[in-house]
C-alpha cells in the first residue's frame, strides 16, 4: 500500500517502539506521531481503544495492538521476512514474542515504578512527552499525578514485595542467557531479526533506558547492550541460522524462562479468567506468585495454543518443546 503510515505512540511505550523498529527494518514509509495531549483528539478519531500504538494506514484505516499490527503489515510487506523458513523456528519465534510481551513486561514495569530513581525519571519522561510545551510548574504538576497513580498499578503485573526476587531474578537470568546467545550472532535467530526480536527489544529498550535496570544491564552484559542499540535500526546482515545451531544457547531461555515461569503463569492466568477469579496464585520456582488475572493474555495464550495446534506433529518442534518442558503447556487443557 503506497503512502505513509502514521504511528501514534510514545517513547516510554515498549509496544510503540516495537512497531517503529519493525517499520524501520521493513523500510515502510512512516511518521512517528507522539500521542501528546495536543494530539489526543486526533488519536481518538482513529483508536477504538485508548491504547498505543495505533497505526493509521495511508487509506486512513487504523490498527491497534502491536502483534496484530506487525502481522498485518507482514502480509503487505513480506520482504525481508521476519519469519524463519523452518516451521519449528517460526513457532519458537512467536512463542518468544509472546513471552516478551506478557512476561518481560513484568520486570520492565516493576523496575520503572518500584524504585525512586526510576519513578522520577519515567514520570518526567512521560510528562515531557505528553506536554512538551508546558511550563516547568505545570509539568511538575503532571509528574506528581503520574507518581501518585502509577506505583499503585504494580499489582497489575504481579509486582509486590513478595514477588520482587522472582521478577528481578528473571530479568538477570534473561540477560545472562541473551549475553551468551548473542556472543557470535546479531539477532535471536541469526543474521536478521525475527518477530521475537521486536517483542523482546521493545521491553529491553525500556529497561536499558530506566536507571536501575540499565545499571544491571551495564554490569557485564555488553552483548545485550549492543543488541539493544542494533535493534533500534535493525538490518538484515545475514540469513536465519538453522535451528540446530541456535539451540545450544537458546534452549536455556525456553527451559528456565518460558517453561519455568511464563507458560505455567500463563496457564494459571487462563484458568483464573475461566473461573471468574479476582486473583490467582501459581507456584513458580517453588515460591508463590500472586496477581490479578489478565483477560488479554488469556486470549493471546489461546491464540498461541491454536498456532501450536496448526504445526503440532512437526517432530523437530515437538522434540524441542518436549526437551525444554514447554510442550505440556501448549497442548490446550493438558497442563
Amino acid at each position: 500500500m503506497a503512502g505513509t503510515y502514521r504511528i501514534y505512540g510514545v517513547e516510554p511505550s515498549p509496544y510503540s517502539v516495537k512497531v517503529r523498529a519493525y517499520m524501520r527494518y521493513k523500510g515502510i514509509p512512516h511518521e512517528w506521531v507522539v500521542r501528546s495531549a495536543g494530539r489526543m483528539e486526533e488519536f481518538q478519531r482513529y483508536a477504538k481503544l485508548p491504547l498505543i500504538p495505533c497505526v493509521v494506514a495511508p487509506d486512513e484505516t487504523a490498527m491497534q495492538d502491536s502483534t496484530p499490527i506487525i502481522e498485518g503489515l507482514e502480509e503487505i510487506f513480506p520482504e525481508p521476512s521476519i519469519v524463519p523458513a523452518e516451521p519449528a523456528a517460526a513457532f519458537l519465534s512467536a512463542l518468544m514474542e509472546e513471552y516478551a510481551d506478557e512476561w518481560v513486561n513484568k520486570p520492565m514495569f516493576h523496575y520503572r515504578w518500584t524504585y525512586e530513581a526510576d519513578q522520577q525519571a519515567t514520570a518526567d519522561w512521560i510528562a515531557r512527552e505528553n506536554f512538551p510545551d508546558a511550563s516547568d510548574e505545570d509539568r511538575e504538576g503532571v509528574k506528581a499525578m503520574i507518581l501518585d497513580r502509577m506505583p499503585k498499578r504494580l499489582y497489575f503485573v504481579g509486582s509486590s514485595e513478595e514477588t520482587r526476587g522472582q521478577i528481578e531474578g528473571s530479568y538477570e537470568r534473561l540477560l545472562r542467557i541473551l549475553n551468551e546467545h548473542l556472543l557470535n550472532r546479531e539477532y535471536l535467530f541469526g543474521g536478521r531479526p525475527a518477530l521475537a526480536d521486536f517483542g523482546l527489544w521493545g521491553q529491553l529498550y525500556q529497561l536499558s533506558s530506566d536507571p536501575t535496570p540499565a545499571a544491571v544491564m551495564r554490569k557485564g552484559y555488553a552483548n545485550v547492550l549492543d543488541y539493544v542499540e542494533r535493534m533500534a535500526f535493525p538490518e538484515a546482515i545475514g540469513e536465519f541460522e538453522p535451528l540446530e545451531n541456535l539451540l545450544p544457547t537458546l534452549s536455556p531461555l525456553l527451559e528456565d524462562e518460558i517453561a519455568g515461569l511464563f507458560l505455567p503463569w500463563s496457564d494459571a492466568n487462563a484458568k483464573a479468567i475461566a473461573g471468574g477469579e479476582q486473583s490467582f496464585t501459581v507456584e513458580l520456582e517453588g515460591k508463590a506468585f500472586r496477581q490479578q488475572p489478565q483477560k488479554y493474555h488469556a486470549k493471546s495464550l489461546a491464540v498461541l495454543r491454536a498456532r501450536y495446534a496448526e504445526v503440532g506433529g512437526d517432530t523437530g518442534l515437538d522434540a524441542v518443546l518436549e526437551r525444554t518442558g514447554c510442550l505440556k503447556w501448549l497442548r490446550d487443557g493438558a497442563a
